[in-house]
This record gives structure tokens, C-alpha cells and sequence, in this order.
């Protein structure tokens, strides 16, 4: 198989990454529009071969094309593909928003190749430095093809992305628009607002900065995503958003009264209304906010403390991802916070530390 890419980001490249792991003889061309991108890439045997632009010849030998620029690219990047492609080429994209790709491919009238895809995963971080052979495993991977996608091209992807390991989940372009505008979308808009409300209400003395912790942490980790990454998304999505974010100012504006006139059983209810749903979830997917592995442990304030917890993990092969001292323990339990890549490095760590007779909660 040849396979063919526009943009070589964090899907990109982990797309990439994994296909290579899968298919070592596959060969893999791509486009970036930073040229050292696919430098870099081609010299870590991530790809095969440099195409200087979108109608590089070499693309028409590719049996499927992955569209992974921003929008408005892969939307530019379209018309120059449809001299470039044979007919037998299956082109998708991976944007978190569907509709305008799929208007653009009905217009240009590739509508019978293309795919829509979305695998709901990633990470704060972007670029290809953060690409990894297994970004995909146990994550929703939307599928969304067009009108006039046979159903055989519709088969043939999602038995793709079974073979990334991840879940592939059919949904027509609008349906999954409004679905990622309240599970994605509106989360990222919502965790940038209440960063920039402590910057602009915190004293000279910055001490919301200094004593900010798990809660406001975890709330608020992908206001750390990439800027022009989601002005776009916010701006090719902005109805979907909108009528998200108006339910969700709604519920705020009905929970600030009744906490102001005192109703502490309506408060009451919200929250454990809100505990039984999010208590229902199974994480079995990374998802869009993607799923921390995190503990804390208790350690005594002692020299030698944290080291001898690095050594127990260490000496039993366990990589940690980020090690940490809890200064505010008002929503925390424990005063070391442990963060692992995997959770079955979480699972071990655990039983290692309550085998010592640490103290150990796990991140929920």
C-alpha cells in the first residue's frame, strides 16, 4: 500500500508512525508546509518520500490520501488533488469539524473517494515531536462518509481503523458536529475563559497562580492546545458552539441564583445530578480530553522521601511521565503526585506502593 499526506502534525504523524509499525514495507510520501517537517521526518524513517507541493506527481500512486492540515488547507489542498489521485484513491481527513470539508469535496465532486474521518484522541502538545505509534488504540475513530460513498469504500475504512485499534463510529457530518461542539468544542473554549477570569481577577501578588491546584489544573489543561488549531475550529463550528454554549450559560446563570439566594438543595442536586452521569462514564477511550494516569501518594517529609519512591518504580521498570510535590493539598489527597504514560504502569505502581505500605488514591 502507498499511502499519501498533507500536513505531518500530531495525527498526522502519529497516522503515519503507526502505519509504519504496522507496515513496514508500506510506502509513505508526504507535504507539510514547513519543508523541514518532512525533513525531519524522512530522516527518521517516518516517511519514504518528499512531495513539494499538493500536485506532486507522486500522489497518484497513493491507494488512500490523509488530509491532517489545518481546515482551510486541506480545503485548498482538494482542488489540487483531483487531477494528481486515480479514481481508486480513498481520501479522508482527520478535522474536528466536518461539515465544511464535506461541502468543499461536494463542490469539487470527489464526493464517491472521500471519507470523513475524526479520531477523537491527542494532546495538548502538537507537532510531530509528539507523534506517536499509538495515539489510536481504544479511541473513538469518527467515520463520516458522503452521500455518494459506496458502501464498500465506507467497509474498507473502517476496517482501517480497526487495524489502528481503534473504534470506528459512523456519523453523518452534522450530527457529529453538534456531538464534538459539547464534548470537545465548547470544553476548550470554557477551560481558555476561566484561565484568562484567574489572570486578569488574580492580585500583583499572583497568589490564584501560586496556589492553583489539581481541580483548576486538571479543569483547565487543554487551555494549553495549540491557539490557531482552535480558532479555527471555533470559528468553522461557531453555530454548533453557540447553541452548546447558550444551554451551558443557561445552567450557569440558574446555578449562580440559586447559590446567591441560599438554595443549598437545589446546589445540592446539581451536583449530584452531575456525579451520577460523569460516574457512568467508562473512559474506555482516550477520548477528545484526553484521560490522565495520575496518583498520589503520601510520603513523609523526610530526606530521601520522594527518592525512594522514584527507586521502587524504577528498579521495576515503570516509566514515569511527571513527578510532583502537592504545595496545596485543600483537593488533593496525598503529598506527591505521580503521573504515568499508560495505565497499566499506573496499575502496577499501585500495587507496588500499597506494597510498601504507601498511602497510595488514584485519580479519578
Amino acid at each position: 500500500m502507498t499511502y499519501g499526506f498533507i500536513g505531518l502534525g500530531l495525527i498526522g504523524g502519529s497516522l503515519a508512525k503507526n502505519l509504519k509499525k504496522l507496515y513496514p514495507d508500506c510506502t509513505i510520501m508526504a507535504h507539510t508546509h514547513t519543508r523541514a517537517t518532512c525533513e525531519k521526518a524522512l530522516a527518521e524513517h517516518v516517511i519514504d518520500v518528499i512531495c513539494d507541493n499538493c500536485q506532486d506527481a507522486h500522489f497518484a500512486a497513493c491507494d488512500m490520501l490523509f488530509l491532517c492540515a489545518p481546515a482551510e488547507e486541506n480545503i485548498k489542498a482538494l482542488a489540487m488533488l483531483k487531477d494528481v489521485i486515480q479514481d481508486s484513491c480513498l481520501l479522508t481527513d482527520v478535522g474536528s469539524v466536518k461539515t465544511p470539508i464535506h461541502e468543499a469535496v461536494r463542490s469539487i465532486g470527489l464526493g464517491s473517494q472521500f471519507i470523513g474521518g475524526h479520531p477523537m484522541t491527542g494532546s495538548e502538545k502538537s507537532g510531530l515531536d509528539h507523534a506517536t505509534d499509538h495515539l489510536f488504540e481504544n479511541a473513538y475513530y469518527i467515520i463520516s462518509p458522503t452521500e455518494e460513498t459506496p458502501a464498500w469504500r465506507v467497509e474498507q475504512f473502517r476496517e482501517f481503523t480497526l487495524s489502528l485499534k481503534a473504534l470506528p463510529l459512523v456519523l453523518n457530518p452534522g450530527e457529529h458536529d453538534f456531538i464534538t461542539a459539547a464534548i470537545s468544542h465548547l470544553p476548550h473554549v470554557i477551560a481558555a475563559s476561566l484561565v484568562n477570569t484567574v489572570h486578569d481577577l488574580d492580585s500583583n501578588d499572583e497568589y490564584m497562580r501560586t496556589i492553583a491546584a489539581g481541580g483548576f489544573r486538571d479543569l483547565t489543561r487543554i487551555a494549553s492546545s495549540s491557539p490557531a488549531m482552535w480558532e479555527s475550529i471555533c470559528v468553522e463550528n461557531s453555530d454548533n458552539i453557540a447553541k452548546v454554549m447558550d444551554a451551558f450559560l443557561d445552567r450557569m446563570i440558574e446555578a449562580r441564583d440559586h447559590m446567591c439566594s441560599g438554595d443549598g438543595g437545589y446546589i445540592h442536586h446539581m451536583f449530584e445530578k452531575s456525579r451520577d452521569y460523569r460516574d457512568s462514564f467508562t473512559f474506555a477511550s482516550p477520548g477528545p480530553v484526553k484521560r490522565s494516569y495520575r496518583i498520589y501518594c503520601d510520603v513523609i517529609d523526610e530526606s530521601g522521601a520522594i527518592a525512594m519512591v522514584a527507586t521502587i518504580l524504577a528498579v521495576n521498570a515503570i516509566s514515569i511521565k511527571n513527578i510532583s510535590i502537592i504545595h496545596n493539598r485543600l483537593y488533593e489527597q496525598g503529598a506527591l503526585a505521580i503521573e504515568f504514560y499508560q495505565e497499566d504502569a499506573m496499575r502496577k505502581a499501585i500495587g507496588l506502593l500499597r506494597h510498601y505500605r504507601y498511602t497510595v488514591w488514584e485519580n479519578d
